[in-house]
Parts: structure tokens; C-alpha cells; sequence
């Protein structure tokens, strides 16, 4: 069985209380939006205040959206909901599960992410066998801001250099920035309000997306 790898661009994060025409919808257009523009988009689940039957109800719809458009999909935190609906992976907050026992539940070949916040983290990450981390805030977050100031361009490039595995940016994220952080080596971008706050979630994608084609390798 082979090791997953993470080889999206995008990662698009849910937070339903955002998009105005219902969070399905919303992922629907803008997945719609990614695959016309080939673009590889990963999509989070992350609605922690659902309970196990409706997140499940939810991973379900989403996850019949993401294959039709070739987007993965993967579970923030809930394992057991992850493998119920045959997710991709799972995404793993700073105090959640240990990723060696994520693994050991998932196997191999799906994705297991981390959050991180600074480059101890991020170094921890690596060294128990995640396969991607996501650091942030990199700027003050468009939708929300749980985790103290931002971080900051200069350690989001210190997190691209102790890590070994893919890094993403998360926090504040908008077209125009990618160009400003494009020299850090971060494999894509993680976002929240850039798209599902959008008045149109499909047009934002894309523009993203282009973003990211521009000035990402």
C-alpha cells in the first residue's frame, strides 16, 4: 500500500455560518469552478459544533461533490466519521489524536494533516509521519482569529525550511498575497473566508487558483 501524498493546491476549509447560500451549495460551485480550471483543490470538513449523525449527513453530500469533481476530502478531528464516509484523510487540530494512532487507524494510503502554529510544531508533524501541516495565522484571518496574532511572512518561510513534507498557509489569504509569499516554498495555500465569505465562491476560486498558478511553482 502506497503512501498518500498531498499534491492539492488549494485546501479549502468549511465554515457553513459563512456561506450565504448554504455550505453545500457553496462547495459545489466553487469545486465546479476548480475543475474547470484544473486546479487541485483538497476540502476540509470542519463544522465542530454538529453532531456525529449531521457531520456524517454532511461528509456524505460533500464527499458525492468533491469525486464528482476531483477534489479530495477529508474530516477535521473525527476519525470514526472520516472512515464512515470514505473520506480521504482526516486533518488533525493541535489537540486532537496522535498522528501515529490516526495511522494506524487509516492506513497508508489516505492523508493525515496537521494543524500548526509554530515551527516546534510544525517540526513535530514531520517527525510523526504527517503528511502535510497547515501554519497559521500567516496574516490576521479573514473569518476568525482563535489562535493570537499573525504569524508572519518570515515564519511561514522558517516552516517551509524545517519542514520536509508540504506546507500551507492559512490565515488572511487573498489572491493578492500569494504573490507576497510565493518565495517561501509552500507547496498551496489554506482558506476559509476568501472563498465561502465571497459573493461568489466559484469566481473566487478561480481567481485563487490563478494565483496560485502565477506565482507558486
Amino acid at each position: 500500500m502506497s503512501i498518500a501524498r498531498a499534491q492539492f493546491s488549494l485546501y479549502l476549509i468549511t465554515d457553513r455560518k459563512l456561506a450565504k447560500g448554504g455550505i453545500v451549495g457553496a462547495c459545489e460551485e466553487a469545486l465546479a469552478a476548480a475543475r474547470a480550471s484544473q486546479g487541485a483543490v483538497a476540502v476540509q470538513l470542519r463544522e465542530k459544533d454538529l453532531t456525529g449523525r449531521e457531520l456524517l449527513e454532511l461528509a456524505r453530500e460533500l464527499r458525492k461533490i468533491c469525486t464528482a469533481n476531483g477534489a479530495l476530502l477529508l474530516v477535521n478531528d473525527r476519525i470514526d466519521v472520516a472512515l464512515a464516509c470514505d473520506a480521504d484523510g482526516v486533518h488533525l487540530p493541535a489537540d486532537s489524536f496522535a498522528v501515529r494512532d490516526a495511522r494506524e487507524l487509516l492506513g497508508k494510503s489516505k492523508l493525515i494533516g496537521c494543524s500548526t502554529h509554530t515551527i516546534a510544531e510544525v517540526e513535530a508533524a514531520n517527525r510523526a509521519g504527517a503528511n502535510f501541516v497547515v501554519l497559521g495565522p500567516v496574516y490576521e484571518p479573514i473569518s476568525k482569529s482563535a489562535y493570537g496574532p499573525a504569524a508572519g511572512v518570515e515564519a511561514l518561510r522558517a516552516a517551509c525550511e524545517a519542514s520536509d513534507i508540504p506546507v500551507y498557509a492559512l490565515g488572511g489569504i487573498t489572491a493578492e498575497r500569494i504573490a507576497e509569499i510565493s518565495d517561501t516554498e509552500i507547496v498551496g495555500v489554506a482558506v476559509i473566508g476568501a472563498v465561502l465569505g465571497a459573493e461568489s465562491p466559484g469566481l473566487a476560486m478561480r481567481t485563487l487558483l490563478q494565483a496560485i498558478s502565477d506565482h507558486l511553482k
